[in-house]
């Protein structure tokens, strides 16, 4: 096989890392949410765990044909928040980082005329663009995202200039 792009490389990597990241992060909230006593939460946080695990091994697998040692060299931390729709919406942030990444992996791939490696990321981004969909669906069965800041949690403007305005809920 013809040596592939450094860049595309560097595009493998980071996918992993990313990829690893969400393995770790599911696999977590998978136990946290069980805790909590959501055991069908914590089932369905299971299967995207293995789900984002067989893209990892897809990444590796592909990795190594290239004639590369896989490297995920940047795992970011586990995320958490107090309940499952704040997990959710940290999920669903992190599956739009992939989604950016694969969609910026297959432009680039064809713009260097590399059909292999544009196919492989365009496979992944549509795996990615269907998980985010689901995920953007079961926050939308719990009532959907939050505002962020002050607004999420209710706070007006003046709350914001006078810490002793009262919040309105």
């Amino acid at each position: 096989m013809d040596a592939a792009h450094p860049r595309v490389l560097g595009y493998l990597g980071r996918a992993l890392s990313l990829e690893l990241t969400a393995v770790q992060q599911y696999m977590t909230q998978a136990s946290l949410v069980g805790l909590w006593g959501d055991e069908s939460s914590a089932e369905r946080f299971r299967e995207e765990t293995v789900e984002e695990m067989q893209h990892a091994e897809r990444i590796v697998q592909h990795m190594l044909q290239l004639g590369v040692a896989p490297a995920a060299s940047q795992l970011q931390p586990v995320t958490h928040a107090p309940d499952l729709v704040g997990l959710l919406e940290q999920n669903a942030d992190l599956e739009q980082q992939l989604v950016d990444h694969y969609d910026e992996a297959t432009r680039f791939c064809r713009v260097i005329n590399d059909e292999a490696n544009g196919a492989f990321f365009q496979a992944l981004l549509e795996d990615e663009q269907h998980h985010s969909s689901d995920l953007e669906a079961w926050l939308q069965q719990l009532g959907g995202r939050r505002r962020r800041g002050y607004a999420r949690y209710g706070a007006s403007t003046a709350t914001r200039r006078d810490p002793r305005a009262r919040a309105s809920f």
